[in-house]
């Protein structure tokens, strides 16, 4: 059997660049589920649909054995941040999946199509390499709810067209193999968005750590942050997104190998699952 949580989306305000700072979820609920069946767009391991064909939503591994802790990174990039990407604005962060590397460190990037399209070889290498996983962060990184801490809303009736087109911008940046995950931009999400999705066969991934590194400076604040929440079987989110949270990379050469000597094993989402 699995487990997995029905859970409310975190506490989360909005920045000037788009991205979303998220604080501590509410409380959460388990639900077991048979064991994971295949799902699509490649072969890993997902979880059963909820009640009524809802897409699940899995948070994070409830009964891990070891100490295992998935760290993931969005990738985000809206629809509309074209024109400041152009004059400069950098939405990557090369140093950062670099410093992964170089640390051997296991991850799974949640990535928006718009973010693929603008850095295609990035988002290729990225899926190319073993080390890493791509997970579907949708397209355009517009709200799957009404009222989600600023961002423009995604309707109902185009809920499925956007995650479906953020795939096929991956398989255009030539990612062959992304993973049938999907996070709903600004963690929100409710019953009406997970019907939407139910068809597409992805499972939900949130989170039950908040690294705080979204606009943050105090790469030592962040990784404290991280160090004092994480627990076997947790997801971590971070950012991989250099113009809005530069402060990701240093924290990762403090947390990364507290984290091992703590005992922990870096994994990949699916693994958990």
């Amino acid at each position: 059997m699995n487990t997995f949580l029905w859970r409310a989306a975190a506490v989360c305000a909005l920045g000037a660049s788009g991205l979303v700072a998220c604080g501590a979820p509410e409380a959460s609920r388990v639900v077991t589920v048979p064991a994971p069946v295949v799902g699509s767009p490649s072969r890993a391991p997902t979880l059963a649909p909820g009640p009524g064909g809802l897409t699940p939503v899995f948070m994070r591994a409830a009964r891990a054995r070891d100490r295992t802790v998935a760290l993931t990174f969005d990738a985000d990039m809206t629809a509309d941040q074209g024109p400041r990407a152009a004059a400069g604005e950098r939405f990557d962060n090369p140093r950062l999946i670099a410093t992964l590397r170089r640390l051997e460190v296991p991850a799974t990037v949640f990535m928006t199509g718009r973010w693929a399209e603008e850095y295609p070889r990035q988002a290729r290498a990225i899926g190319r390499d073993p080390l890493f996983e791509v997970a579907n962060h949708s397209y355009s990184h517009h709200a799957f709810t009404e009222d989600c801490y600023g961002l423009p809303t995604v309707p109902a009736a185009r809920m499925r067209a956007d995650v479906e087109r953020a795939f096929a911008a991956f398989r255009r940046a030539g990612i062959a193999h992304p993973m049938p995950y999907f996070r709903f931009p600004g963690g929100c999400y409710d019953h009406r968005a997970l019907k939407a999705l139910g068809a597409t066969g992805v499972t939900a991934v949130q989170w039950d750590v908040v690294s705080g590194d979204a606009f943050a400076t105090d790469a030592g604040a962040v990784a404290r942050q991280v160090l004092d929440g994480v627990r076997p079987g947790s997801v971590v989110v971070m950012h991989c997104t250099r113009s809005a949270a530069p402060a990701t990379e240093e924290a990762l050469r403090t947390l990364v190998p507290e984290l091992r000597e703590r005992g922990y094993r870096f994994v990949k989402v699916s693994e958990l699952i």
